[in-house]
């Protein structure tokens, strides 16, 4: 790893800041969402009450001694931070804390009839369920008629930008950001990430999914293409253990979305049924690693994780989240290499994400200095920039 001592991790401690944002204003507004979502009785009220006044007045709890995972968040270090301000911690800490305490709150965990109930599934469903999802899927048979590798190479793209997958097949062409004075691309090491893929690949494929929804169905499209093509023989698709940063995928939001594809009209239904099938033989496989859902940085993965990352031909991770934890949750200066910052990994690493926050490596200074004199500091979290990162190395090669 490079030097750390220029990168500070982030907090939410300044106010205006958009980590401060997200703690001040975001939390208590998902659970007003998450209240009128479902019919909770008076102890889900009252403890979701107790949580909006924590996350805003108060400080860091810890979890129930009869929590399930309460020796895992010690080792992740909830003794550290008990007692104090959820904005003077760690920004990721602080926010995966507290969608952990979410749940508590609405008794996901504990017997009874709410246990397993996911609080936002009924926002999932609304998006998978909505009709831009059908003008997604309907794209696709477009796309049929097109060069395979054109294909492939547009639902990397539908991808990269999940729910905005119109965008996504427009950039497949490599000449449509020419016109952009700022590019939509801050990083493209996408021939790097093919070369690692090769159509006589028989590799695993490992893909930390993020979103559920609407942005899962492009990750699942994107599998079904690449083991279609030969580019991999098996694809693992590591999904979160619980409900987690409100649409976050887990199993049953795999279900839900190979469901929905099988279910639509065109050519879409027969990705369903391809992935259905790679389910059945193993092709394709899903695992919730409980370290998905941990509040620290893919450095500090158990050893388990790290061989099964290890022994893939790549590990792709999508989105903002898992960026974050991939690089580090630090204000690194954006031109640091993100192969410095990836070092550490066991195997190949990409990253296919939207910026959403204000994590980012791997910038060449132009394009820097460009994002800047457009857009101030904006280019960082408003989701209309995106980039393809690709570490080829290995951290035994490093």
């Amino acid at each position: 790893m490079p030097d750390t001592s220029a990168a500070p991790v982030i907090l939410g401690d300044e106010p205006g800041s958009f980590p401060h944002s997200v703690l001040a204003e975001r939390h208590p507004a998902i659970i007003r969402q998450v209240r009128d979502a479902f019919p909770y009785g008076p102890e889900q009220h009252r403890a979701l009450d107790a949580l909006h006044k924590s996350c805003t007045e108060g400080v860091i709890e810890p979890l129930p001694a009869d929590a399930p995972d309460r020796d895992r968040w010690r080792e992740w270090g909830m003794d550290a931070y008990t007692g104090r301000s959820w904005f003077d911690v760690p920004w990721l800490w602080s926010e995966s804390h507290f969608y952990r305490r979410l749940l508590d709150a609405v008794g996901f965990f504990d017997p009874g009839a709410w246990r397993g109930i996911d609080p936002f599934r009924p926002f999932k469903l609304a998006e998978l369920d909505a009709e831009e999802t059908d003008e997604e899927l309907a794209a696709l048979d477009a796309l049929e008629d097109g060069p395979a590798d054109a294909r492939t190479r547009a639902l990397l793209h539908g991808s990269l930008w999940g729910n905005r997958a119109d965008l996504g097949f427009r950039l497949s062409d490599a000449g449509a950001e020419a016109k952009e004075a700022v590019p939509a691309l801050v990083a493209d090491d996408s021939e790097t990430l093919w070369s690692l893929l090769p159509p006589s690949g028989t590799g695993t494929l490992c893909l930390v999914a993020d979103n559920a929804g609407r942005e899962l169905v492009p990750d699942l499209l994107l599998i079904a293409r690449l083991l279609a093509e030969g580019r991999v023989g098996r694809a693992v698709l590591h999904v979160k253990p619980y409900p987690y940063y409100v649409s976050d995928a887990t199993t049953a939001d795999v279900v839900d979305a190979l469901r929905r594809l099988v279910s639509a009209p065109g050519a879409a239904a027969a990705y369903g049924r391809r992935l259905w099938a790679a389910m059945a033989d193993g092709r394709l496989a899903v695992r919730a690693h409980p370290f998905s859902c941990a509040p620290l940085p893919y450095s500090d993965m158990p050893g388990d994780l790290r061989a099964e990352f290890a022994a893939a031909a790549l590990t792709l991770f999508k989105g903002d989240l898992n960026y974050r934890r991939l690089v580090g949750d630090r204000l690194w200066p954006p031109t640091t290499p993100f192969g410095d910052v990836t070092a550490y990994f066991p195997g190949p690493v990409a990253a296919l994400r939207t910026l959403k926050s204000d994590v980012i490596t791997g910038l060449d200074s132009r394009t820097e200095a460009a994002l800047v004199a457009a857009e101030g500091q904006r280019w960082r979290t408003g989701g209309t920039h995106a980039l393809v990162q690709v570490n080829p190395r290995t951290a035994e090669a490093t």
